[in-house]
């Protein structure tokens, strides 16, 4: 588990490479899709957080006219991202958009507790970023991506993420300019798709760039509390010249109650305990 490679990014707490013992589990193949997180929503009455607070945040190139008048005073110190009045997990660019065409693209504008929400439903939990990392990589050993070194491998697009100059151009060479179908793409060793780049996933963990010094080895669950959760995997947006996070090593953090049009989850279940294995 882990990088030490020079594009790891060490204030992230990439490093250092470390084994680790963790138990068996299931992981689901795709991130959760917006058919079935409606499943959920009409089954339960449940209100997300962004529905709750009446507003999400938004990548700007994103915005029709009338969403663009309807965005909240809000410095977020990143000037792509807008505070878009009614933008939440079935209007992803605010009113007047809709999911109607995006049925099987993941669900997006889910805080860590909505996808909590959605796993106690299901029957099942988000991974900690011991599985998930486990998981992304497929099988393979301190390799880059799910499927290897090279982002391109034999030429080809194997996942979504952004292509030309962040964040003015994206040629969407690879399909795709905000989020693809969640079985897009080839999946890695374990069957497993879009682990890099698509979505953000969120993790059990709460955050810390150096916890994982000093935390156990065997089924490591990260810090007992902490002010941000643990995502996993990058997303469309990610790009090597801003946030070259589309790498499986890579971590990154967000408030329980954050909400964006690039975050997503997927779940796992617990396995047999007695079939421990190896990073």
């Amino acid at each position: 588990m882990g990088s030490e490679e020079s594009n790891a990014i060490s204030s992230d707490g990439e490093g250092p490479i470390r084994k680790i013992r963790i138990q068996s589990f299931y992981m689901d193949q795709y991130a959760v899709t917006n058919s079935r997180f409606a499943a959920f929503i009409k089954d339960t009455g449940y209100k997300t957080d962004a529905e709750e607070f009446g507003w999400s945040f938004v990548f700007n190139r994103f915005l029709s006219k009338e969403a663009s008048k309807n965005i909240k005073e809000l410095d977020t110190g990143i000037p792509w991202w807008s505070a878009v009045d009614g933008a939440c997990w079935s209007r992803p660019e605010g009113w007047g958009s809709s999911i109607e065409d995006r049925m099987e693209h993941p669900v997006i504008h889910v805080s860590w507790n909505d996808a909590v929400a959605y796993c106690q439903w299901a029957g099942k939990r988000l991974p900690t970023e011991a599985e998930w990392e486990y998981a992304a990589r497929g099988g393979l050993i301190q390799k880059r991506f799910p499927w290897g070194d090279e982002l391109y491998p034999n030429g080809l697009h194997a996942c979504n993420i952004w292509q030309g100059e962040f964040p003015n151009n994206n040629k969407g060479s690879d399909g795709y300019i905000g989020t693809a179908p969640v079985d897009s793409f080839y999946p890695n060793h374990y069957g497993l798709y879009n682990m890099v780049g698509n979505v953000w996933e969120w993790c059990q963990d709460w955050f810390s760039p150096s916890y994982h010094l000093h935390d156990r080895t065997n089924n490591p669950q990260g810090p007992p509390f902490g002010e941000m959760r643990s995502m996993r995997g990058g997303s469309y947006l990610c790009h090597e010249s801003y946030c070259y996070r589309y790498r499986v090593a890579a971590r990154s953090a967000n408030a329980p109650n954050n909400t964006t049009g690039n975050l997503g989850f997927r779940c796992v279940q617990n396995g047999n305990k007695d079939d421990a294995k190896i990073l």
